[in-house]
């Protein structure tokens, strides 16, 4: 008989004992006061647990894998937190019985109804949520997606939709197991820089103070899209690309706020803080920030040269080394901000340029665009970046003199171990320059990409899922190479049942 518990299982032993004893005690006690009370216990408790990272699952593709098939994904890659934009009963049955924590959403074009009818709302729990609890998790109810800058219309429906919901859980009680919020576009936030000064569009300003307060009342989290690619390339350079990608930046590229002296090292951190001082504008304060949508874009149109593969290995591998680390934003320190990654699949029926098409980690066939990996990475060598599956690789077609120079400096300064090429070695090739280029820059790349290096050697280099490894030379990142991670789940190839 086991008698001990890992941490991660104390934790859910605590939380759910937590649970139950909040749930009598306020069964017992029908003072306002204590009630605000119990909801500040379970503030502090949930701040302290820790920060997560999940997954948005989109729908709009001409070809969409089973929600079993998908649920397949999810289990076998250890990704404990999905956001729905529907509440798609295949899938929540899919995810019935395996502990993920589900995010349901109420599609923009249902708000109307059930901003109108108390009943409606009500039959929407009952139907939606109150008929796969408890055995699917479902924690969180996003009501509409951006609504006061997507459907300004329907604004006046938006904070009643939401109380009617909350009632709806109130009778069936699963208030305390699912919380209600509705997801923001930084678009609300005109100007989110510097953050110390950032307020929400003055004319939402009676909606966002009852929806302030709504969430203050029932003890749930602002919903924020925090999307750096739109604030990076509608800036027009006013930042650098480092600094929306969570890349080091250099030291005359500082981002400081002026009024608080704050130092931002990513455009995703400002745009957090952005939000909290929003609110503090409001005189709201003491409401937890969870990031809805962030990620990057592998592919974009001619005009959009910043969507690349490259750009969104680096952003995302950044942004889940950041979130998991607990690191908080410079004036929440102490608050980390759990994100759900935008998103699992491209999808191919979304409207608009390129770019919004290619936000997924995979095509809907299962084919990976680039390997990620949901969990902490061992710092180590180039074996443990956990980027199993992906290459950076020379350019065939670049200038054999820029090729030389970029072997010479990933050897030298760039620290990679060119061991394997050297005369002798398995990977040496006397007459193949982009060969011996390939590896010197695949092993910086593996060792520097999670720290900020990048595949790029002045435009030599490129990113590719193709194994470059002949024979007994091997490259890190292959499938036959030594990668090992510590507590973490690579996503790589691609899995078998999608496959065409």
């Amino acid at each position: 008989m086991r008698m001990t518990l890992s941490v991660d299982e104390l934790g859910v032993e605590v939380a759910s004992i937590f649970e139950v004893f909040t749930v009598k005690l306020l069964s017992q006690m029908l003072s306002r006061k204590w009630e605000k009370i119990i909801f500040l216990l379970i503030f502090l408790f949930s701040s302290a647990s820790g920060a997560y990272i999940g997954i948005n699952i989109g729908t709009q593709m001409s070809s969409l894998p089973s929600a079993a098939e998908i649920v397949s994904i999810l289990k076998t890659q250890r990704i404990k937190h999905v956001r729905l934009f529907d509440a798609d009963h295949q899938m929540l049955n899919a995810l019935a019985n395996t502990g993920i924590e589900v995010l349901v959403g109420v599609p923009n074009d249902q708000l109307l109804r059930i901003g109108e009818s108390q009943s409606e709302a009500a039959a929407w729990i009952n139907k939606n949520v109150a008929a796969f609890v408890p055995a699917t998790n479902i924690t969180y109810i996003a009501v509409g997606n951006e609504v006061l800058t997507t459907i300004p219309n329907a604004a006046l429906v938006l904070i009643p939709a939401m109380q009617f919901l909350h009632s709806a859980l109130l009778a069936a009680n699963l208030n305390f197991q699912v919380k209600v919020s509705s997801p923001q576009s930084m678009d609300m936030i005109p100007k989110h820089f510097p953050p110390s000064t950032a307020s929400f569009n003055s004319s939402w300003n009676s909606i966002m103070n009852q929806y302030l307060q709504f969430l203050k009342n029932t003890g749930s989290s602002f919903m924020l899209n925090a999307q750096p690619y739109y604030g990076y390339t509608k800036g027009q350079g006013i930042f650098p690309l480092e600094y929306a990608l969570f890349q080091p930046l250099k030291p005359n590229n500082q981002i400081v706020d002026p009024n608080t002296n704050f130092h931002y090292t990513s455009m995703f951190d400002a745009m957090v803080d952005a939000a909290y001082y929003s609110m503090r504008s409001l005189n709201f304060s003491g409401i937890p920030v969870i990031v809805t949508e962030s990620g990057w874009p592998s592919l974009g149109g001619a005009n959009e040269s910043d969507a690349s593969i490259d750009n969104a290995l680096t952003y995302n591998s950044n942004l889940i080394h950041h979130v998991l680390n607990g690191s908080g934003t410079p004036s929440q320190p102490t608050i980390s901000v759990s994100t759900y990654v935008l998103e699992l699949f491209n999808e191919d029926l979304r409207p608009g340029p390129v770019s919004e098409k290619n936000w997924g980690i995979y095509v809907p066939n299962g084919t990976a665009l680039y390997s990620l990996t949901f969990g902490r990475i061992a710092e180590s060598n180039a074996d443990s970046t956990g980027l199993v599956g992906v290459f950076c690789v020379a350019n065939s077609s670049a200038d054999s003199n820029a090729l030389k120079k970029g072997l010479d400096w990933a050897c030298g300064l760039g620290s990679a171990n060119c061991t394997a090429i050297q005369p002798g070695q398995a990977c040496y090739e006397a007459d193949n320059l982009v060969a011996l280029t390939s590896y010197a820059y695949n092993d910086y790349y593996h060792r520097t990409q999670t720290t900020g290096g990048t595949c790029n050697f002045g435009n030599t280099a490129m990113i590719t899922t193709t194994d470059p490894s002949h024979g007994s030379c091997i490259f890190s990142g292959s499938s036959g190479s030594s990668t090992s991670t510590t507590g973490s789940t690579t996503i790589g190839s691609a899995f078998g049942p999608f496959m065409s």
